[in-house]
């Protein structure tokens, strides 16, 4: 089992999570979508995480020759001015169910990159810990898929072995482990 945690204020961001071995194949067809809100299945279940190797979120670049954007069921809808632009965000975020972090709150300001339902994830990360860091970037406009992703680089992980370390702890860690 693994919690994550805030890089700056060190408070805990979930439950008690199972890693899951691959990102889920997920439908975001009409027909799969919420009928009140619209959102698509969440991409991870409910208690469990998956590490996305893939570059995802902002910031973005143009595609260039040979790099079109492809478009799957996770693919993010891009607002004016940014079509054809593709991911050079970090590797290796961690998605999470959007119920798992009931305690994050959205950032104010989300502009062009607020759809007609909700944050499409092309901002950076929109959701901010307790103490105000942004940690996370929810995308959940009825037109994208519905998933959050934790920044590797703002959270870090603490995983629960036999005998309450984790191998490969940094040094000075609290019987954990680092994520990216």
């Amino acid at each position: 089992m693994t919690t994550f945690f805030c890089a700056r204020c060190a408070g805990a961001l979930t439950p008690d999570l199972r890693q899951l071995p691959a990102v889920p194949n997920v439908s975001a067809h009409d027909e799969d979508r919420d009928p009140n809100t619209g959102l698509a299945p969440s991409t991870v279940p409910p208690g469990h995480y998956a590490i996305d190797p893939e570059p995802w979120g902002a910031p973005f670049e143009p595609a260039g020759p040979g790099r079109g954007p492809g478009w799957d069921d996770r693919s993010l809808l891009m607002p004016p001015g940014m079509d054809g632009m593709i991911s050079a965000g970090p590797r290796d975020t961690v998605i999470v169910h959007p119920d798992d972090l009931p305690g994050l709150r959205q950032a104010a300001g989300l502009g062009i990159h607020h759809g007609c339902c909700g944050p499409l994830g092309t901002g950076g990360p929109n959701m901010a810990c307790a103490c105000g860091r942004l940690v996370a970037t929810l995308t959940a406009d009825c037109m994208g898929p519905h998933e959050l992703h934790l920044d590797p680089r703002r959270v870090y992980a603490y995983e629960e072995t036999v005998g309450g370390v984790s191998p490969g702890s940094p040094p000075g860690s609290p019987s954990g482990s680092t994520s990216g």
